[in-house]
Formats: structure tokens, sequence, C-alpha cells
């Protein structure tokens, strides 16, 4: 029998900020952990890099940019964030570089959070093929994250806008087969997960066939609570950046 995930160490967390390519990818499971640290009075906000106007094949982006800004603001609050920034990136072509690199680190020299959340960079990832975006995010951000505590990268963020260096402590991946730690999850913050996805309703309702989320996310968070021998959790892959360096023989 595998061992068991051990909990996240995140008794400590005092501040998380998730960044993500666009509206809707917190709500995939993810949010039903942020309801938990929410719950416990952690400061979440989220940075969303695009407004994921050319997701609804239906409606013209003009169109899909207001509803999809209006519903993942709905969607954060039901898990208790209020603070939810989007940048102008083009959805759907997000390109990696150095203007994406520095308007995250950016963020995170503004926020100053412990912890940053992104998703998986990997192409093959917990929900199959990973797309292009999300790829091109995880990355972005994993860099942005040194960088933001690099003086000498992006200078101007110190110089004209008088952002130190700040050191993020946790960097928490989802969506990634080979996860480390877990958030077991209440059935409260599951319901509230549940609430942030159902948020996207006008999204949702153009994915033909796309399950209910009152059914898909409990049933994610059954299997992956088996891999910690509880109920419901989500999971996590974890690196704590000021760990000293592993030893090799």
């Amino acid at each position: 029998m595998p061992d068991l995930l051990p909990a996240l160490p995140d008794s400590e967390f005092r501040r998380v900020l998730c960044v993500v390519a666009h509206p809707d990818d917190v709500e995939y499971g993810t949010s039903s952990a942020v309801a938990v640290w929410t719950a416990r009075g952690v400061e979440v906000a989220y940075l969303v890099l695009t407004r994921g106007e050319a997701g609804m094949d239906a409606s013209p982006p003009d169109r899909t940019r207001e509803i999809r800004t209006r519903e993942q603001i709905t969607g954060s609050a039901a898990v208790g964030v209020t603070d939810v920034r989007f940048l102008e990136h083009p959805d759907g072509v997000l390109e990696y570089g150095l203007p994406l690199r520095r308007d995250i680190a950016r963020r995170i020299r503004e926020y100053r959070p412990d912890v940053v959340l992104t998703g998986s960079w990997e192409i093959e990832f917990v929900a199959g093929l990973n797309m292009a975006d999300h790829r091109v995010a995880g990355l972005a951000t994993l860099d942005a994250v040194r960088d933001a505590g690099n003086r000498w990268v992006f200078t101007e963020l110190l110089d004209d806008d008088g952002l130190e260096p700040w050191q993020v402590r946790w960097f928490l991946v989802s969506g990634d087969p080979r996860a480390t730690h877990g958030v077991e999850v209440t059935d409260e913050a599951l319901q509230a997960g549940v609430a942030s996805l159902e948020a996207h309703e006008e999204y949702l309702a153009g994915l033909p066939g796309h399950p209910a989320p009152k059914d898909m996310l409990p049933m994610i968070a059954g299997l992956q609570g088996r891999a910690m021998g509880v109920e419901h959790a989500v999971l996590f892959r974890a690196y704590d950046l000021q760990a000293p360096p592993p030893l090799f023989d």
C-alpha cells in the first residue's frame, strides 16, 4: 500500500497569491482549498492573466470578456476572495516572455505573499493534455517568483515603482500528478468550491456535456482524499523555497 501524502504545513500561511491564465482556472478544485484558508483568516488574492475572451465559441470576445470577468469576481467571493486582479494578456495565445514575467513579479512584490500558487506547466497533467495558456502561465509564474526576489532583475520595479524585492516561502502547483502534499477539505469548504465554479454559469453553459459542478468537484476531491486517507482533499506539488537544498550521495 503506498504511503499517504502528508498535509500541507499551511498553519503558518498568512498571504497566498494564486496566479492563473483564465477566469475559472482556480475553480476546478483548488478553490475548495482556498475556502479552507480564508475561513481560517488567511488572505488570498487572485491574479488572472487574461480575461478569457476567446473561451466561448458562440460569444464574441468583447461580450465574453465582460461575462467571464463578472463570473470570476462572483466565483472568487464564494470562497472568501475579494482581491482579484486581471491583466490584459491575450487569451488563447498567451506568450511566455519577459513582459509576462515582469507583470507577475510586479504583483508578487506589491502583494508580498508567503505562498504563490499556480497550475502545472507540464504537457500532460491530471486532466490529460494541458493547454498552451496553462503551460505558459505556470512556467512564467515559477520564473517570476525568482524574479520578484532578485533586485537586479526588472530593476524598474524598484527604481520606478519603489517595489522592493520579495522572497516567497512556498510555491504550490495544482494539477501536477506528482503531488507531494494535500489540504483536507471540509464539507463547508467543498460546497463553497462548488459554488465558486457554479458562478461561471454562462461559460459552463457553452461547454456541451460538461458535468455539473455539484457532481464533478466532490468526485475529484474524493479521489484526491484517498491519497491522504481523508474523505475530501485538494492535492499540490509543494516546494519550500527557503528549505536547505537536498543532499545528494
